[in-house]
C-alpha cells in the first residue's frame, strides 16, 4: 500500500455504503472508518480492485460540501 492508495481493496474489512444508495450493491462507492492512514473509498463493483485513501480532513469537508449542496448540476 503507499500513501494514497491501497492495490487491493478486498484486504481491509468493514466497508460501509451510503444509507442513501439504492438496493443494488453495485451502483455506489463505499468508505472505510477507522484506517490509519486516512479515508479509504471503492467501487462497490470492484471490491478487489483499488481504494483511494484521502485525507480524513479532506474527507470531512467533500461529505460536508455534499450535504450543503454545493455542487449544482
Amino acid at each position: 500500500m503507499t500513501d494514497r492508495t491501497v492495490l487491493d481493496a478486498s484486504t481491509l474489512s468493514g466497508w460501509r455504503k451510503s444509507s442513501h444508495s439504492g438496493s443494488e450493491s453495485g451502483s455506489c462507492v463505499e468508505v472505510l472508518d477507522g484506517h490509519p492512514s486516512g479515508v479509504p473509498v471503492r467501487d462497490s463493483k470492484a471490491p478487489h480492485g483499488p481504494a483511494l485513501v484521502f485525507p480524513a480532513a479532506g474527507w470531512s469537508a467533500f461529505v460536508a460540501a455534499v450535504k450543503d449542496d454545493n455542487f449544482p448540476a
